[in-house]
């Protein structure tokens, strides 16, 4: 029952930091993303591509269990970027993003990006006040993990399916993964991309470009 009681106590300490951050976003109108994936998918390599190639003021999170590598490569695009280091914790909290927002001029960005840690399980049932949940998948990984991994999937208005450079030496049914995103998600919008080469972000371009204009009207 101890356990139970504690559990419970967490899920609404969260779900209350949430909606604080949710709050703050909004009234900057700031649209904010929640990135969750596998280690090694390419979450930071969509995000450094994202920065140097599409229009808007952008900040980024980044969660790790140790290092701020990640967080140096965005900076490195001329990108603010904060690391928080989990120190074994597999996904980011609200508590933790907030403290974070409250070291961010959120009049001064347009975009919000919050790299989750490396994990397709754990972040995906902790809300942090985001507008949207990104998947990321990638070639390489096989094209079962939808399927493997519903919760994730489920919750996902977005779903990236990275490295497609790599298709002609994988087996990996695009169309079937596809398939599966719709069938956890039925609305759910799907970009193909090879952050690698710079191919088929132009529509993700134009998805960031609505979001901001819907937030700022």
């Amino acid at each position: 029952m101890a356990k139970l009681k504690l559990k419970v106590s967490a899920s609404e300490k969260n779900a209350k930091a949430a909606e604080e951050n949710r709050r703050l976003l909004k009234e900057n109108n700031v649209f904010t993303m929640n990135l969750i994936g596998s280690p090694g998918c390419g979450k930071t390599s969509i995000l450094e591509y994202t920065a140097k190639n599409c229009e808007g003021r952008f900040a980024v999170i980044v969660g790790d269990v140790k290092t701020a590598l990640d967080a140096d490569r965005i900076l490195d695009c001329d990108i603010p970027a904060y690391p928080i280091e989990t120190d074994g914790g597999c996904h980011l909290t609200a508590g933790q993003i907030g403290k974070i927002i409250q070291q961010i001029d959120l009049s001064s960005i347009d975009y919000l990006f919050i790299e989750n840690v490396g994990n397709l399980v754990c972040p995906s049932t902790f809300d942090l006040g985001e507008d949207v949940k990104i998947g990321v998948l990638s070639i390489p990984e096989g094209d079962e993990k939808v399927r493997k991994y519903p919760a994730l999937f489920s919750r996902t208005q977005v779903v990236f399916i990275n490295k497609t450079d790599l298709l002609p030496h994988c087996r990996y049914d695009l169309a079937k993964v596809e398939d599966d995103c719709r069938m956890a998600q039925q609305t759910v919008q799907i970009f193909q991309v090879s952050a690698t080469i710079g191919e088929g972000f132009e529509g993700w371009m134009d998805y960031l470009k609505n979001c901001r204009t819907e937030k700022h009207t």
